[in-house]
């Protein structure tokens, strides 16, 4: 372990600072296979000459290794924190967070120690070399130690959605080959163990939230021990070993794969994304450009609240923190969020008593905050109205000169807008020491990021996949641009490829910036390339030669011989660099004329006109034209719930007598409200840009869309085949 130590404090010395040689910040392919597909699979990738993903600049290293470093240069912070037990919602919408005495608490060093503790229990419990250990739970520390354990052990932390079923459970739990679970409450436990007899190889359940002591005996006569996350910690001090423990680092090399990101797909099962230690070390190099802004939220407070067994929140909440502390000494502090801050839209309170300096957060968040605090401002009047609208028109122009190619100029009054009303806007939410804001997972609208920009909060917009370890591109600190998904920082690839005719790939030319509507000759496939791309979609040779043989093809049509992964999303990018999304290829609508039809500009313009409007969904594909379902905005709609029958914030003022979305179905106002924006939408030729684009009906769905009832996946994106399926007896009468 020592002279593991030693070689973390040389690796420690590299800074980021050398400027890229020009042609050389990108690594040379060699064509082959860039993929693999088993557990222990050691990803190999070529490194740059120079620039901020070259070896010198960025060396690989292993996360159990960085957290060691962590703990030696900032042990004494404070690196995990959260309010147990969870205190009640005292009143709807109402849950004060607790003194910052009553936190529990765990410092860097307590974090690396737990860690170490739980690797050599998992290490006894079952979890060999390149296994797995499965988290189903609210984010909470006790997920964070979990993850990092099971990483120390030589194996992998693989994510169990809040919202999966025992028979989603069990393929996880089974596919990952997962000796150990370690699981939240009574009601993930109960998912867990109702297929337990098919899962013969889980050794052992861990339980962090109420625990009530049993045994599982299995039919066969296996048993699956049960236990506390105390009596797993103290299991690793009695039974653990150091040497078997120091073993398991010893064999870890950065190509190993150090967690599993469970897809969501809309058919079959999902596909397990392996991402490797240096996936991450390039993501957290990234984050250390100073054109990215990232660094400028650290030393960081962030709050926990995306679920982490997606790619999202476990980069933001688990990952960076580590790697910013290993490689800059920057400590950060995570506050975890409670379980139902969500759904009782408590987040607030939360926000309020962290006052984070980094929030990342999925659209329909923004969403939500945007939703109610135009509800709060149509409640204002007279002189007190008439200021705010004077400041926010302020605070826009400021916001549209920050755009790139703005003059940066604040306009005159703009100091003075931004401390009467502006800068309490920010204090209110609980967001007026956050430096950098950060939205992804999801197409974000124009509209909710000039909200928020005209507040003083530029969200920064990125994209990327679970695939490529999370962001691929960003909207610069430097050059952001709303509406798009930014650039690709320095040492990542990003290409647009149209398939020829033996298969190849053919780079489409770029488009000129500022264009209205882009020629079809601009637009492809966006293709990613670097080393943070995943090791691949992992097969389980338990599962049969077919198996390996079908994720073996699916891995093959991902990643090319050239290694570029290819997004299944289209979009263009501009002589700039700057990329935006116009579709995804498997979402495209075929009009009766052939036509490519992108549904999401439209979806987007209409519910810029209409506000109230929630979800918009256009279909279309082989029919004669398009129609859209459209929800309502809706008391308790979260995204994970669909809420109830009650029209909410704006939806409110549609016409001010109809309270339910029952009765606005049935209502000739709300009918007019959204025909007219539709026929906005239809007749702004930068939308729509030929007859075959419109929409000709439209159908309001008698609840919000959800992750619970299935039109979401757990990163609220649209399944759209599901919620045409879902709704098909309202939109066949309309065809």
């Amino acid at each position: 372990m020592c002279e593991m130590t030693h070689r973390l404090q040389v690796v420690a010395k590299h800074v980021l600072v050398q400027a890229p040689v020009a042609g050389k910040e990108h690594a040379v392919y060699e064509p082959g296979t860039h993929f693999g597909v088993l557990p222990e699979y050691e990803h190999k990738w070529p490194f740059a000459e120079d620039g901020p993903l070259s070896e010198k600049n960025a060396p690989p290293n292993c996360f159990p290794l960085m957290l060691e470093q962590a703990a030696q240069r900032v042990g004494k912070e404070v690196a995990l924190a959260a309010e147990k037990p969870v205190p009640h919602v005292l009143r709807p919408g109402e849950a004060p967070s607790l003194p910052w005495e009553e936190w529990t608490k765990w410092t860097w060093k307590e974090y690396y120690d737990d860690a170490r503790r739980l690797a050599k229990a998992f290490i006894k419990l079952g979890v060999e070399q390149f296994g797995s250990v499965t988290i189903f739970g609210f984010n909470a520390p006790e997920w964070a130690l979990s993850a990092m354990g099971a990483m120390m052990c030589g194996g992998k932390f693989v994510g169990i959605y809040s919202t999966d079923t025992p028979e989603q459970v069990q393929y996880k739990v089974d596919h990952s080959n997962a000796a150990v679970a370690v699981v939240d409450s009574h009601a993930e436990f109960a998912a867990t163990v109702a297929h337990i007899e098919e899962l013969t190889c889980l050794n052992a359940i861990v339980c962090w939230g109420t625990f009530e002591p049993t045994v599982i005996k299995r039919k066969d006569g296996s048993v699956c021990k049960v236990m506390s996350f105390q009596e797993c910690l103290e299991f690793g001090d009695s039974q653990g070993s150091d040497e078997a423990l120091a073993q398991r680092m010893q064999a870890m090399r950065p190509g190993h794969a150090m967690g599993i990101i469970y897809t969501s797909g809309t058919t079959g099962q999902p596909k397990a994304v392996m991402i490797h230690h240096d996936a991450v070390v390039a993501q957290g190099a990234i984050g250390c450009l100073d054109n990215t802004g990232i660094l400028e939220g650290y030393p960081a407070r962030i709050i926990s609240y995306l679920p982490l067994s997606h790619i999202a929140g476990s980069l933001m909440d688990l990952l960076f923190p580590v790697y910013m502390a290993y490689s800059k000494g920057l400590p950060s502090t995570v506050y975890f969020a409670r379980h139902y801050d969500l759904k009782e839209m408590t987040l607030a309170a939360r926000l309020q008593f962290v006052r984070p300096t980094i929030f990342l957060g999925v659209p329909r968040v923004y969403e939500k905050m945007q939703a109610r605090m135009m509800a709060v401002a149509a409640t204002i009047t007279g002189v007190k109205k008439s200021l705010a609208t004077w400041a926010k028109g302020k605070g826009l122009e400021y916001c549209r000169s920050l755009q790139a190619g703005g003059s940066g100029s604040k306009p005159f009054f703009h100091t003075i807008a931004d401390k009467l009303v502006l800068s309490k806007a920010r204090d209110a939410l609980g967001l007026d020491k956050c430096k950098i804001f950060i939205a992804g997972a999801a197409p974000i609208s124009r509209e909710t990021l000039e909200y928020f920009g005209q507040l003083g909060m530029m969200i920064q917009n990125v994209y990327g996949m679970s695939e490529s370890a999370g962001l691929t591109t960003l909207c610069l600190k430097d050059h952001n641009e709303f509406g798009s998904v930014g650039q690709a920082p320095s040492g990542f690839e990003v290409k647009l490829f149209k398939t020829g005719p033996n298969g190849e790939n053919i780079e489409v030319p770029r488009a000129k910036p500022g264009l209205k509507v882009v020629p079809e000759e601009n637009q492809g496939e966006i293709c990613f390339r670097g080393r943070h791309i995943m090791s691949g979609y992992m097969a389980n040779p338990r599962f049969g030669d077919e198996h390996v043989q079908d994720i073996t093809e699916k891995n093959a049509s991902t990643i090319d011989k050239e290694g570029w992964l290819h997004s299944g999303d289209k979009g263009y990018m501009d002589t700039n660099g700057v990329v935006r999304i116009t579709g995804r290829y498997k979402e495209l609508i075929i009009g009766a004329g052939g036509e490519n039809i992108a549904p999401v500009p439209v979806e987007e313009a209409i519910k810029k006109s209409a506000p109230a409007l929630s979800n918009v969904m256009m279909v279309g594909d082989n029919r004669k034209y398009n129609i859209a379902l459209v929800t309502l905005l809706c008391e308790g709609a979260t995204g994970e719930l669909p809420g109830n029958n009650n029209l909410a914030g704006v939806a409110l003022e549609v016409n001010p007598a109809v309270k339910t979305i029952s009765d606005a179905i049935k209502d000739p106002v709300w009918h007019k409200y959204i025909q007219d924006a539709i026929n906005h939408a239809n007749n702004d030729p930068n939308v729509c840009i030929s007859n075959a684009w419109k929409i000709q009906k439209f159908a309001i769905v008698p609840r919000d869309f959800s992750i619970q009832t299935g039109e979401f996946t757990p990163s609220l994106k649209l399944k759209r085949s599901v919620a045409e399926a879902t709704w098909k007896e309202l939109i066949d009468p309309l065809f």
